[in-house]
């Protein structure tokens, strides 16, 4: 899977993010600030990969129960 440009707007968003405060009191704030952000960029991913249904198919061969328990 291609996953470099949801890398890139990942770090996009933390940017855009941390961009207004210039400083953190603590690198804990920092880490809190980032788990939130990460919260709702979540939310914002809607796309499906290519072939999806195919690869979830061959993980619920190898993997079985492992993997259908999340499903």
């Amino acid at each position: 899977m291609y996953t470099t440009n949801i890398i890139e707007g990942l770090n996009r968003q933390y940017r855009k993010v941390t961009k207004t405060k210039s400083v953190f009191p603590s690198d804990s704030s920092l880490e809190k600030m980032l788990y939130l952000a990460s919260g709702n960029v979540i939310k914002k991913w809607t796309q499906r990969y290519r072939n999806w249904d195919q690869v979830l198919n061959q993980m619920i061969v190898l993997y079985g129960d492992r993997i259908t328990q999340y499903l």
